[in-house]
């Protein structure tokens, strides 16, 4: 078993069961949200939608449901909010075994990368002429300023969308529109129907400077297909050259 640290954020990160599952009480996890978070959760935990969430978390778990990810607030753990620079939307978790953890699209290392993520690093390789990481897991990206945000943040196990319709969905909205407030002009990378629902949302909060890029989703089924096929959208340099041209340094999206 990893070793556990006690400083900072490390409470998000438990040692987690080979599956990757979520054990502790919705609430625990809540209330470990780092503090520059925590003004649009605890607004959100508090609302309507907060409380029928954690009802139905909680039903869920004591009916013995396998939900994953073990720590559903793992993109904010990584990605400070004042440091997020781009934003990738995602559905939501991974809902096999030992693949979801809390970072849209990433897998832990050692885990075969799912078609979609497979293609997202063919992407970056084809338009920036870079090697992709070595494995799915892009907490290397996290940690330079791209937030991995599933826009719903739990799933049960064989079970897509499971929790969708439940409550993630405004706390999610609230933190895109947080982000999109916040100073700095930023990239969103909306990628399928389910992430442009959001383009409105992120253009009214950032006053419209803020570059957003929309294209298929990369799953196989679309990636290739119009109106705007994800493989060949050159979504990677864009976001180097707008995050150059405003002084800022370029994701190293083999990290």
């Amino acid at each position: 078993m990893a070793a556990t640290s006690t400083g900072g954020s490390a409470a998000l990160f438990p040692p987690e069961p080979a599956v990757n599952q979520l054990l502790q009480p919705l609430a625990e996890v809540l209330a470990q949200v780092p503090a520059d978070w925590a003004p649009v959760v605890r607004t959100w935990q508090a609302s309507p939608d907060g409380q029928r969430l954690q009802a139905f978390m909680a039903e869920r778990q004591a009916a013995g449901a396998c939900i994953y990810p073990a720590a559903p607030l793992r993109a904010l753990a990584l990605t400070p909010r004042a440091a997020v620079r781009v934003v990738l939307l995602g559905q939501d978790p991974y809902h096999g075994a030992g693949q979801a953890e809390g970072l849209c699209f990433s897998v832990p290392a050692g885990v075969k990368p799912p078609p979609s993520l497979r293609n997202i690093l063919g992407e970056i390789s084809r338009s920036l002429g870079v090697p992709h990481p070595p494995n799915g897991h892009l907490a290397g990206w996290a940690r330079q300023g791209v937030l991995l945000l599933n826009t719903v943040l739990t799933v049960e196990d064989g079970q897509p969308a499971a929790h969708a319709g439940q409550g993630w969905e405004a706390l999610t909205d609230a933190l895109i529109q947080a982000t999109a407030s916040d100073p700095g002009d930023k990239v969103y990378l909306l990628w399928g129907a389910f992430a442009q629902a959001k383009a409105g949302l992120i253009q009214a909060a950032g006053s419209g400077r803020h570059l957003v890029l929309q294209a298929n989703h990369p799953s196989p089924l679309s990636a290739r297909r119009p109106p705007v096929p994800f493989i060949g959208c050159g979504h990677f340099t864009q976001v180097r050259d707008f995050l150059l041209a405003r002084g800022g340094r370029a994701i190293d999206w083999s990290a």
